[in-house]
């Protein structure tokens, strides 16, 4: 990923120096296992522990005749431990140490997440309790539908990153597991008491069946689960992109002092953060056709999950976590603009209160037809007359309505207009969300 949108802390976990001191790590842990069961001299495990060191650089030039990997990082190894190194790697296969390395860096990855989710949830349940009663208009198709407040609009934004968090857990938990049961996964040459004391010395968990590899359908829940997360991102920055619109503008992104909206037009201010969440959620949901697709492979293993995940692995959790980190921003710094809400929500004359007279006819006595009929036809007036003239105009057509007015009077409608009826349950579902936190 670019540096534009990374962080140094994720990045590192990507780093060739962590991976390879991940390698160093499983290698040598491996080898103490392997003395404790007599395989190997104890004095040698030591050794190695005392003298394993890499050289990047050599590795690399390593590489380029080798075309192996692992094995150019082995012989690099050797030459720092010297005579004892040949007790290093016995009985594993490449993939076991490619694949544990895989699972630490993805579970330290998943903890970053975490940490980002948990950030943003204080900043989500923070600006909703301030925002609690802030009055807005509920929108259904893009047009108003009935009045709700600010404050449940972001608790349920709240509610859907806690069961992001839930995921996340469960992902995490799905690919912390270790496989060292060397080729085909038989444990022919390599004793289960090395991937168990591995597994301990890791956190991880040992493979129920490896063949020479992690079965990938782990990876493909994995990487999904991050793409639902982008998703969840992505809709609430759309929702922040829609409500700045000029037409709107009920909330805005901060602009900073010396920002500028654009090279041509000087009075711009644009929502340039949420479009660029948008773009980067797209990025980490790619991840997921090639992380399922990985899933099938040949036999007890072939490497074409290999180049994918060098690439996907890294580029979708630092990309999440950038985008993390960037929405709680946004939500932050986010101006409410609570009069230009109430403005809007008056635009269409009382339209927003239908329901309520619905309800009200229907329990005065009058079938679900008819009283639709009524509320309808006198709203379609309303939708005909020009914005600047709807103030009460609803209300005055309605008891203007001889066939209303046999049902209702005009206290009745009065009180049908009163929009504290919207609000009446906003502390139940406060509750619901936020239990007995709020």
């Amino acid at each position: 990923m670019i540096e534009r949108y990374s962080r140094e802390k994720m990045v590192k976990i990507w780093s060739q120096e962590e991976k390879f001191n991940i390698w160093f790590q499983i290698e040598a842990h491996a080898c103490d296992a392997q003395a404790e069961l007599g395989i190997i001299p104890k004095e040698s495990a030591k050794i190695i522990w005392e003298k394993g060191k890499f050289d990047i650089d050599k590795i690399e030039e390593i590489e380029k005749t080798t075309k192996h990997d692992v094995i150019a990082f082995l012989t690099n190894l050797a030459e720092y431990i010297g005579e004892d190194a040949r007790f290093i790697h016995q009985g594993m296969t490449s993939s076991d140490i490619l694949d544990t390395t895989l699972s630490i860096q993805l579970q330290k990855a998943s903890d970053v997440l975490l940490e980002d989710i948990e950030i943003l949830l204080n900043s989500l349940k923070r600006r909703a309790i301030d925002h609690k009663n802030t009055i807005t208009i509920g929108r259904s198709h893009g047009i108003h539908a009935e009045p709700i407040t600010f404050g449940v609009k972001l608790a349920g934004y709240y509610a859907e990153f806690l069961r992001n968090k839930k995921r996340l857990i469960d992902a995490r938990k799905e690919i912390s597991t270790c496989a060292i049961s060397g080729a085909v996964g038989t444990f022919a040459h390599i004793d289960p008491y090395v991937e168990s004391y591995v597994s301990n010395k890791l956190n991880l968990v040992p493979e129920e069946i490896s063949t020479q590899i992690i079965p990938r359908d782990r990876h493909a829940m994995f990487f999904s689960t991050l793409a639902i997360i982008a998703s969840s991102i992505e809709r609430l920055a759309t929702e922040i992109r829609h409500l700045q619109r000029t037409e709107v503008r009920e909330v805005e992104e901060y602009f900073s002092k010396g920002q500028k909206g654009s090279s041509a037009m000087p009075h711009k201010r644009n929502p340039v953060l949420t479009e660029n969440l948008t773009g980067l959620a797209r990025l980490v949901r790619s991840s997921v056709i090639p992380a399922l697709e990985n899933v099938t492979l040949w036999h007890e293993r072939d490497i074409s999950h290999s180049s994918v995940e060098r690439m996907i692995a890294p580029d979708a959790t630092i990309t999440l976590d950038f985008a993390l980190a960037r929405l709680n921003n946004v939500i932050e710094n986010l101006i409410v603009y609570p009069e230009t809400m109430l403005s809007n929500l008056e635009k269409l004359g009382g339209l927003v209160h239908s329901q309520q007279v619905l309800l009200a006819l229907t329990q005065k006595g009058a079938s679900r037809e008819s009283s639709y009929e009524m509320v309808q036809s006198n709203a379609m007036k309303v939708w005909e007359t020009p914005e600047h003239s709807r103030k009460n105009v609803y209300k005055n057509l309605l008891k203007n309505d001889a066939n209303v007015m046999k049902y209702l009077n005009e206290t009745e409608i009065e009180e049908l207009f009163n929009i504290n009826q919207h609000l009446a349950n906003v502390d139940h579902i406060f509750d619901r969300v936020f239990k007995p936190e709020v």
